[in-house]
């Protein structure tokens, strides 16, 4: 029994209780039934890692990478396909992490710029994975789509316990590292001079990342990763006063995003990657409208106190 088989294990009973006291005709099934909760259980330890990972993509101003990354793990995806390989994401993981370790020294020794470098990596290997699957795979199936788009429902235990694995690596290491992370973020050059590792926090954070996106792949599908990784914290930046609170409310936007998306996706038959990053969307739409009319309303209303 695997680390994810096991927490699921663990947690069913405490779905199985919530399930009676949900809205909806199929979204409780999500709570009762091992397969949706597989799927449940996978969307909630995406959505942590997501929100704590895309706080420190948008204050580097990586936001891009997330993207460049999961369409090359398309690339090692379809490689995986065309090989026969019964488990292409491990492919998709290698392709990754390589390509995060080639975007990242290509920009930390200044010979492309990280966007520059991303945007190649991105068209060359959708390019590639693409030629691949028409040359010597069957094009693109309906298995290839749920990789393209995300097919939640169709998460093993095999999925479950590989994503319960990057999810437990990416927040341990967190934990570990993230005083040097936040230290780099702000002032790489102060934290070098303090005898920070620069460049060692640099490359694990880029391999983690695209660890990170390979486990969204099966949730939101490769384009649709931004969803959950740049969407909520983007949110979160709307509406918080510091970096903590940030990272907090990145969390607020993400499991909600996730828990609304997948209902409205199992009410309205609609694919689930699509909704969630339909709802994430939507989120920040709103608070951006919000916060923009009251930026408004409160400088109107201080030109009238001042004129008077």
């Amino acid at each position: 029994m695997g680390l994810g088989t096991s927490l699921l294990t663990f947690l069913s009973p405490v779905l199985e209780f919530l399930a009676p006291y949900l809205p909806g005709d199929t979204f409780p099934l999500y709570f009762e039934w091992e397969m949706f909760q597989r799927a449940l259980l996978a969307a909630l330890l995406i959505s942590i890692v997501a929100g704590l990972y895309g706080t420190f993509l948008m204050l580097r101003n990586l936001a891009l990478i997330g993207d460049g990354l999961a369409h090359v793990s398309f690339g090692g995806m379809a490689v995986g396909v065309a090989l026969g390989s019964v488990t292409p994401l491990n492919t998709a993981l290698l392709f990754s992490i390589i390509a995060a370790i080639i975007i990242y020294e290509l920009q930390s020794r200044e010979i492309l710029t990280g966007d520059t470098s991303i945007a190649i990596f991105l068209t060359g290997t959708l390019a590639f994975g693409l030629v691949v699957l028409s040359k010597w795979g069957d094009g693109i199936t309906t298995d290839i789509e749920a990789y393209l788009f995300g097919s939640l429902n169709m998460i093993d235990p095999a999925s479950l316990d590989m994503i319960t694995l990057l999810s437990l690596f990416s927040i341990v290491s967190l934990a570990v590292l993230h005083r040097g992370l936040l230290a780099m973020t702000i002032d790489s050059v102060a934290a070098r001079v303090q005898g920070i590792p620069v460049n060692f926090i640099g490359l694990w954070f880029s391999i983690t990342i695209a660890i990170i996106v390979v486990s969204m792949v099966k949730l939101v599908g490769v384009l649709l990763v931004s969803a959950l990784l740049v969407t909520p914290a983007a949110t979160a930046q709307i509406v918080s006063r510091s970096f903590r609170g940030c990272m907090l409310w990145a969390q607020a936007f993400g499991l909600s995003a996730s828990f609304l998306g997948i209902y409205f996706a199992a009410e309205l038959n609609t694919g689930t990657g699509a909704m969630i990053a339909v709802v994430a969307a939507t989120q920040f739409a709103l608070l951006g409208l919000i916060k923009t009319f009251s930026v408004q309303i409160r400088r109107y209303v201080e030109s009238k106190n001042h004129s008077t």
